[in-house]
């Protein structure tokens, strides 16, 4: 059975913004590690629409990019959106229900399936789907944005914590 996790970098101050900080080399290449270890990932339309600049090699790109390209263009995608009708490579349009629809993907797959968005993140939340929550604490005060947490403050238990860079810690949560 898979499981569904939501990570994403974290301020302080509890928000997310990729355009505000962004990874280290360090932590890129952890990055990279994840994206080729996890079993897909499930995107909401504006994290996904982002993503898809990952679609295709870019010239300027290193090997490291090119890596994390590789990886996320493999595993496959599922994409929830009541307005998105066309897809990238390697991804499907999650219709209907999504409680049943993460449940079947749950049910139908093994490993870990990343949940990808605060927006998406709340929902699978409220429903109880969530399995662990990843955050990369950075030393970063935003002062406001989008919090990482966008909905329901589940009770979480502290699963383990580790420095993955001279500045950021990744610390995992379980529901309680």
């Amino acid at each position: 059975m898979a499981r569904l996790v939501f990570g994403m970098n974290q301020s302080l101050d509890g928000y997310v913004d990729h355009m505000a900080f962004g990874p280290s080399p360090r932590l890129f290449r952890h990055f990279i590690e994840e994206a080729q270890a996890q079993t897909g990932s499930i995107y909401g339309r504006k994290i996904y629409e982002i993503m898809r600049y990952w679609d295709e090699d870019h010239p300027e790109w290193d090997a490291e990019r090119r890596a994390f390209g590789e990886a996320w263009r493999r595993q496959p995608k599922w994409i929830v959106s009541r307005t998105l009708k066309t897809l990238g490579p390697n991804a499907t349009l999650l219709e209907g229900d999504l409680a049943e629809a993460a449940r079947r993907l749950k049910a139908e797959w093994e490993g870990d399936i990343e949940v990808a968005g605060p927006d998406l993140a709340r929902s699978l939340t409220a429903l109880g789907l969530i399995d662990e929550y990843r955050i990369y604490l950075h030393p970063v005060v935003l002062g406001g944005g989008t919090p990482y947490f966008a909905g329901p403050r589940p009770p979480l238990r502290l699963l383990a914590h580790e420095r993955i860079d001279e500045d950021v810690l990744r610390l995992r949560y379980v529901p309680a």
